[in-house]
């Protein structure tokens, strides 16, 4: 499993040294197993907002999507499975979102490394093998051999939830260093918008996903415009074009200027590691 990891992370480090030729923008942030998740199901949202006029999609649905979509995007037999309601629009939003969001894939990055020959064959990685260790499979058999199964006791369920929690905090401390290298990364700003509670729930979000799509800009671009017009219709600027998010004005404040904070510190401190330390004991 180890040395499994060693290649998906030397494939990652390729793109880095070669970025130019995956993308157009040096801002590009690699999107992984969760974050593929993460925009599949906002694209199956915003098609079913088009469709039925409701910007949901259950969660039973997102993962027979998910696994359809998959060996789909590997190349990988499907003729089992049924094609999910609206396939072919939710496939275009999913890749639309990340191009929007200057995100690729995990599965984007490992193709176009073997398309352009940047990887040994001793590094490829099979269609099959990559299947198993974005959706899990790989690490969950790893565990069943490795771990006896025991027990649940008050100790080793307290220690799960604890190791739970750690990678929730983990991932949004990613999720802000993530937006603050690329403004355009939506599944981050996603993540972190209510963390700390800002009362910044479903509905700030799916309003500010409406508002940054009539104004052809990203989620955090549409927030931080926001504000500033607010800041500026005290002085006389009028913010109507933005009314329906003026029930979230002081969570979306709280968000930008604490993300401003951030900016001010990674802008001024050189030592990475002082930079996440002062990140960590920042307060919003």
């Amino acid at each position: 499993m180890i040395a499994f990891q060693q290649k998906i992370l030397n494939w990652i480090k390729c793109f880095r040294r070669q970025w130019v030729l995956f993308s157009n923008s040096e801002r590009t942030t690699v999107c992984g197993a969760d974050y593929m998740l993460m925009a599949l199901q906002l694209s199956m949202a915003e098609v079913n907002k088009q469709h039925h006029g409701d910007f949901t999609v259950s969660l039973s649905d997102v993962l027979e999507t998910w696994k359809y979509f998959l060996h789909d995007k590997l190349g990988l037999s499907y003729k089992n499975m049924k094609e999910p309601e609206n396939y072919a629009d939710v496939k275009k939003a999913y890749h639309a979102f990340l191009e929007r969001s200057n995100m690729l894939d995990l599965i984007d990055i490992c193709q176009k490394c073997c398309g352009l020959g940047l990887v040994s064959e001793d590094e490829s990685i099979a269609p099959a093998q990559l299947l198993e260790f974005i959706s899990g499979i790989q690490n969950a058999q790893e565990n069943n051999v490795s771990v006896p199964s025991t027990p649940p006791t008050p100790v080793n369920r307290q220690g799960q939830e604890n190791v739970k929690v750690t990678g929730l905090a983990k991932k949004c401390v990613c999720s802000y260093l993530s937006l603050l290298v690329n403004s355009k990364d939506d599944l981050a700003l996603a993540r972190i918008l209510n963390v700390p509670d800002r009362g910044l729930g479903r509905d700030a979000f799916t309003n500010l996903k409406h508002a940054s799509q009539k104004s052809e800009m990203s989620i955090f671009l549409m927030a931080t415009s926001f504000i500033r017009t607010v800041e500026l219709g005290r002085r006389g600027c009028k913010s109507s074009l933005f009314d329906p998010l003026r029930v979230h004005v002081k969570g979306l404040s709280n968000l930008v200027n604490f993300i401003d904070k951030l900016q001010d510190i990674v802008g001024e401190i050189l030592n990475p590691r002082l930079v996440l330390e002062n990140t960590l004991t920042i307060t919003s």
